[in-house]
């Protein structure tokens, strides 16, 4: 072996380890979606803890393999929220869940979504994409200034929102570099409280989890409450708006991410989800946001936390209902709040007052009022300033 050979080979292994621990760090960067809407339909809702992980775990584990980018994996938020304000049952749940799937595996078939989205003006993709950001940043706010119920042992709200805010102007700052050990000192922190609390830990494996039992009134009941609320998000954001995002960030390398294979994804994991009275679960055009501005760049960091996460679905799911509860929501807000910024940071290649104007309206009527009225006006819009601007070069 060459003395050349020598010195370059630390080198090769510094710049794997750098990878790796950069991938690390996106990977976990979309906590803040995916913790709370977990805790509580677990805490509130009864849902086991394996089966409301191991869905997101195995989706994130297909995410790696069949898109080979940092694709983001987030709970059905608008079904979630709902299921949670109505106290709905694991059954009505599965029910919802099984109903989305279906839906969206025969939305993929044939490429019809690809065809769709041809059809959608970038202003009213990338006022989805704000509408997501200022969900994100209410979201946020929301966790420190009124912290839900299910999350236990947090400081006090004026204490909540300092040490959010100082966490959230470090991790835009340091992004990357830091964002695993904070994460990592959370989930110690948590485990902590969890020992001192005396409360009798179960053995280590999976959570019970049962089959659900459905009836042609549980698929009513989730067709009205769960499924129509969640439709048009699910189409926009979890479909349209991270395919355009995949393509903004990684060029030709998105190639494979479009609206009609993530269709098929989302739908086949919701159809496992449901068979198991899981957590429905989506892709987010915000959570791939997250997973970027934090490093992640290629398969690994999919297939990292989609790893872990099973792995704590199948060997420490027991543990997970006395352990979730007690993550500092300081963090989760903080990293939601990164998330909110770098996705807002899309609309950064709009043109024009028009198109400005557009993006602005429907990121504005999606977050504070219902995202599917937001794209059907930016549409209409799009297309009426489209038609004026040819009128006006037509001849006459």
């Amino acid at each position: 072996m060459s003395l050349g050979t020598v010195a370059r080979t630390p080198a090769r292994s510094t710049d794997a380890a750098a990878l790796w621990w950069r991938e690390a760090s996106g990977a976990v960067a979309d906590l803040g979606v995916l913790v709370p809407i977990a805790v509580t339909l677990v805490v509130a809702n009864g849902l086991s803890p394996t089966a409301v992980l191991l869905p997101a775990g195995m989706l994130y584990v297909v995410v790696a393999r069949v898109y080979r980018l940092p694709v983001a994996v987030q709970p059905l938020k608008a079904f979630g929220a709902v299921a949670i304000a109505a106290g709905l049952g694991a059954d009505v749940i599965a029910a919802g869940s099984l109903l989305m799937g279906g839906i969206f595996v025969v939305l993929g078939i044939g490429g019809g979504l690809d065809r769709v989205a041809r059809l959608f003006p970038t202003s009213v993709i990338r006022g989805v994409q704000l509408s997501v950001g200022l969900l994100f940043a209410k979201v946020a706010w929301g966790l420190v200034t009124a912290p839900p119920a299910a999350f236990t042992d947090q400081l006090a709200p004026p204490w909540l929102m300092i040490g959010a805010l100082a966490l959230f102007a470090l991790l835009l700052w340091l992004r990357s570099r830091i964002v695993l050990m904070v994460v990592v000192l959370a989930l110690l922190a948590a485990t902590v409280l969890l020992l001192r609390s005396g409360t009798a830990l179960p053995g280590l494996g999976p959570a019970p989890v049962s089959l659900p039992t459905l009836t042609l009134d549980s698929f009513a009941v989730a067709f009205v409450m769960l499924v129509l609320p969640q439709l048009p998000l699910t189409f926009a954001n979890s479909c349209l708006a991270p395919a355009d995002a995949a393509r903004t960030y990684f060029g030709a390398a998105a190639a494979p991410v479009t609206p009609s294979r993530l269709a098929r994804t989302l739908g086949g994991a919701n159809l496992f989800a449901g068979a198991i009275s899981g957590m429905p679960v989506c892709h987010g055009a915000g959570g791939l946001s997250a997973h970027y501005a934090f490093g992640a760049r290629t398969w690994r960091a999919p297939a990292l936390l989609g790893g872990v996460l099973v792995v704590l679905a199948l060997g420490f799911g027991a543990v997970m209902a006395g352990l979730l509860p007690l993550f500092p929501v300081s963090v989760l807000a903080a990293l939601l709040g990164v998330a909110a910024v770098v996705h807002i940071g899309l609309l950064r290649d709009v043109r024009g007052a028009t198109d400005w104007t557009i993006a602005l309206v429907v990121g504005a009527v999606g977050a504070f009022g219902n995202l599917g009225v937001a794209v059907l006006l930016g549409l209409a819009a799009a297309f009426a300033a489209s038609w004026w601007r040819r009128s006006r070069e037509e001849p006459s």
